[in-house]
């Protein structure tokens, strides 16, 4: 029998992790997870901290479906997730919430574009999102390694082990469904968000309205029956008015704003169904518009 080495007295066969019956699996089976720019941002962002093989055995756990149960709240994350123990490892990540004062220098640096506002208000995150947080002197997304806080119950040393590497890449799926949750990671709810963002623009409306008034309400206007002979006619003004209609920079905001109607046709919701007629209709006008401009260049210049 030949002599053993040092090593083999220490080396054991890793042990499979316990199945879970109704984990949350992650819903790419291969390849990157996350759909969206904000969720691979999320990921990239992670992967840039030199995390090593645990955020790959992560990945692997979450596929597998090991994680039991996600919490968003603010500031922290609160997950249980299945590895080789008897019962279920508790799982936190923590990141510091933004200050009050920063969040209303973020709130302001939002609304006073209009379409932040559109987009945030439709459930969209607008591409240049990061933007409005360094105008304000803060990160969405965490800077370095050490501004995540996290814990996990296993009797792993290393930080993160794939228990929290696994809730790491669930989160990122979290976020495609509802990028407001990554604003709550941050301190803030997408209520609070939605509401500071209304009465924004509502004071900027009111304002507008105030800026565009008459200048004084004494101004002479002429009595109808002064001008009868030329009243269906449509003036200088309306002579030169063009409309070039052109794809909205959010599709179906209102609808996305006001979220599903309460009641359905057959098994669809008529928000649903609206958005469908609302996307053909523009489509048509914009079809129309097209033809139109091109037979008034023809009609102008052939």
């Amino acid at each position: 029998m030949g002599r053993r080495g040092y090593w083999d007295y220490y080396y054991y066969k890793p042990a499979k992790p316990k199945e879970v019956a109704d984990g949350i699996k992650a819903k790419s089976r291969r390849g990157a997870i996350g759909e969206t720019w904000w969720s691979k941002r999320w990921i990239g962002v992670l992967e840039s901290f030199n995390m090593g093989k645990r955020l790959t055995r992560g990945r692997s756990y979450a596929r597998k479906g090991q994680v039991i149960s996600i919490d968003v709240q603010k500031g922290a994350v609160g997950a249980k997730v299945q590895g080789t123990g008897s019962k279920p490892y508790n799982v936190t990540i923590e990141l510091d919430p933004i200050s009050e004062d920063d969040w209303g220098k973020v709130a302001d640096a939002m609304a006073s574009k209009a379409i932040f506002a559109a987009k945030l208000l439709s459930g969209e995150m607008p591409a240049t999102i990061e933007d409005a947080f360094a105008d304000a002197g803060v990160s969405l997304f965490p800077g370095k390694k050490k501004d995540l806080k996290t814990d996990c119950s296993c009797p792993d040393y290393a930080n993160p082990c794939k228990h929290i590497a696994a809730v790491y890449y669930l989160l990122a799926e979290r976020f495609d469904e509802d990028p407001f949750l990554i604003f709550e990671l941050r301190g803030r709810r997408k209520e609070e968000i939605i509401d500071a963002l209304r009465r924004w623009r509502a004071t900027d409306v009111s304002a507008e309205d105030v800026a565009a008034a008459p200048a004084s309400a004494d101004e002479s206007v002429k009595p109808l029956d002064s001008c009868l002979d030329s009243f269906w006619e449509a003036g200088d003004v309306l002579d030169s008015f063009s409309v070039n209609p052109a794809p909205p920079e959010v599709e179906a905001a209102i609808l996305k704003r006001l979220g599903d109607a309460p009641f359905e046709v057959g098994k669809q919701n008529i928000a649903a169904l609206l958005s469908k007629a609302y996307e053909m209709a523009g489509e048509r006008a914009l079809q129309r518009a097209s033809s139109e401009s091109d037979q008034d260049f023809e009609v102008e210049y052939g």
